[in-house]
């Protein structure tokens, strides 16, 4: 089976309207750019889009936020996201706002073929509505559903040509989860080798999880914000 893709356009042509998507990354860091520019230009709408938060206003998810082709945000932070809050102010947009360790969570539980878990984070707050309640150990707890997605779209350092994953550094965050927790698991890597050149020890995400792969370009890694500090002279 060839994985392989020549662009990110061609990876994500068929993510059609209303589809369930993931993305990985973490505020802006690694996150997959190529794929969701790819989406801008295809013109999907109506899409419910999994990510621990919401890019910016001029980069990463804020580009799909910017031609409304998102319906429905699910996640954790979105505080950067000044178009992300207009939507929501205005009605424009639904928000699914989950706990960041329940969000990592209930991808986790999609990826290992759990359906539910208890948790106690958002037991007597708004999360908590509607949701059935036990109590475990003298505290109470939430159950939580897996998330699952149509889709999930991730970004690796290396990747070869069977699928398999190599992220650097804090790129991991959610990435390794999702990959294994979408119907279709489409990766885009800065660089793309051929099977043997990695080393098996290092593998983060193994090959049969992974149904389609590119090899990205022009990466910005932008950070979310900087902070700069001067050192006193003398």
């Amino acid at each position: 089976m060839n994985k392989v893709y020549d662009n990110a356009l061609d990876a994500v042509r068929d993510i059609g309207d209303g589809a369930v998507i993931m993305l990985g990354g973490f505020g802006l860091c690694g996150i997959p750019e190529n794929s969701i520019a790819a989406l801008v230009k295809t013109g999907a709408k109506n899409l419910t889009c999994i990510s621990n938060n919401a890019g910016v206003d001029d980069f990463g998810l804020g580009f799909l936020l910017k031609t409304r082709q998102i319906k429905k945000m699910i996640s954790s932070y979105v505080g950067e996201n000044a178009e992300f809050e207009r939507q929501l102010l205005q009605g424009e947009l639904e928000v699914d706002l989950v706990p960041q360790g329940t969000l990592a969570t209930r991808i986790q539980m999609a990826a290992m073929g759990i359906p539910a878990f208890y948790t106690p984070a958002g037991y007597g707050t708004e999360i908590a509505v509607g949701k059935e309640t036990r109590e475990f150990g003298r505290k109470m707890h939430l159950l939580e559903h897996a998330l699952h997605a149509d889709f999930a779209i991730v970004k690796a350092w290396k990747g070869d040509r069977l699928g398999n994953l190599v992220f650097r550094k804090t790129t991991r965050n959610f990435s390794t989860s999702m990959a294994k927790a979408g119907d279709i698991t489409i990766a885009e890597v800065e660089e793309l080798v051929e099977p043997g050149m990695l080393d098996p020890d290092q593998i983060h995400v193994a090959s049969i999880y992974v149904h389609r792969i590119f090899q990205g370009d022009r990466y910005e890694k932008r950070i979310e914000k900087k902070t700069v500090s001067l050192k006193p002279h003398g």
